[in-house]
């Protein structure tokens, strides 16, 4: 009964895995035809999902090379390897957590706004904040530079700020449609307007002479920013070397790179000139005479604390009087002692 049994299941077994290869094959072959009806150039393409599939036939199917006819069983058996590294990877590298994404921006804002600053430093700042990360990982994830690291326009200026004064021309146009230039002296520490003048022909010997009147004896400056144009020619050059004045010369088309001098410009014509008719060089200098002496005196500025260039005292008793400048354009409001 027993050798009975076990030749019925003998014969049952066979069958059954008869019936699996031939499922198999039939899989196999189907497969083959769906890649080969694949729109493609020159020849079909093999996508991951028939890697993995004939990955797996490899090891369930003992004929699997008589049914593979799209490729080679070596490429089978190479992306088999390929599989197992992947999937090894994949599995060892679960040991290494990836950083929160707070960790990462903050690294990467400590690299660009500390330009200087390598990984063992910014390594360093965020151990004081309680951060433990390898210096591997600060690398990792600081943005990588194509130029050698150094110091931006921003840091430069505000370590310079008293040392520098900025120099720049803006034109006018006339009642008589003449144009008319002028030039501007600003000292960047208190945004104060230290000397200005108007022409119609500017020359860079009559541009050097302004240097000399805005700063006169031993008070002239450490740096001068300027732009490129033609006009700072060679004698404006020797005068200011000769003054102990290195220049600072911004790159081209960049007037973001003399920032306070541009601001001012724009202050001039939309607090002053938009809303006068220049009749000449003579008119134009007493107007600006007038705002000069309102903007240092009484115009407060956001970047000073709500301060002028010229320290404004608080004051605290006493009536409030407008006090007219500029023509009236603007005030300065000031208290009475009563």
């Amino acid at each position: 009964m027993l050798s009975v049994l076990r030749v019925a299941l003998t014969v049952l077994l066979s069958s059954l895995q008869g019936r699996r290869a031939l499922a198999l094959e039939n899989l196999a072959l189907r497969h083959q035809l769906a890649i080969l009806h694949r729109r493609a150039p020159a020849r079909p393409r093999i996508h991951r999902f028939d890697r993995a599939l004939w990955v797996w036939l490899s090891r369930v199917f003992d004929e699997w090379r008589e049914a593979l006819v799209v490729v080679k069983p070596d490429t089978v058996v190479r992306w088999h390897r390929a599989a197992f590294r992947w999937f090894w990877r994949r599995k060892s590298s679960r040991g290494r957590p990836a950083k929160a994404p707070d960790v990462v921006r903050l690294i990467k804002a400590m690299s660009r706004a500390n330009p200087l600053w390598g990984a063992p430093r910014i390594q360093g700042e965020l151990a004081k904040l309680g951060i433990d990360v390898a210096k591997s990982t600060v690398e990792q994830y600081m943005p990588r530079r194509r130029k050698p690291p150094s110091p931006t326009w921003r840091s430069f200026l505000e370590n310079h700020l008293n040392a520098i004064a900025a120099v720049d021309f803006f034109v006018v146009p006339t009642a008589t449609f003449r144009v008319l230039f002028v030039f501007v002296v600003l000292s960047c520490d208190r945004r104060r307007i230290v000397h200005f003048n108007v022409t119609a022909n500017p020359s860079a010997d009559w541009t050097a002479q302004q240097i000399v009147n805005a700063f006169p004896g031993d008070i002239a400056p450490r740096f001068l920013m300027r732009d490129r144009d033609a006009i700072y020619g060679a004698a404006f050059r020797r005068r200011v070397t000769n003054m102990g004045i290195e220049e600072v010369v911004s790159a081209p088309r960049s007037p973001w790179q003399n920032p306070y001098v541009e601001r001012l410009f724009g202050s001039i014509r939309r607090e002053c000139l938009d809303h006068i008719i220049v009749l000449g060089e003579n008119h134009l200098r007493r107007v600006l005479r007038s705002y000069v002496a309102y903007y240092n005196e009484s115009r407060t500025h956001l970047s000073l604390a709500k301060d002028a260039p010229d320290r404004r005292a608080v004051e605290r008793h006493g009536n409030v009087v407008a006090l007219p400048r500029v023509g009236g354009l603007h005030h300065r409001y000031s208290r009475l002692a009563a």
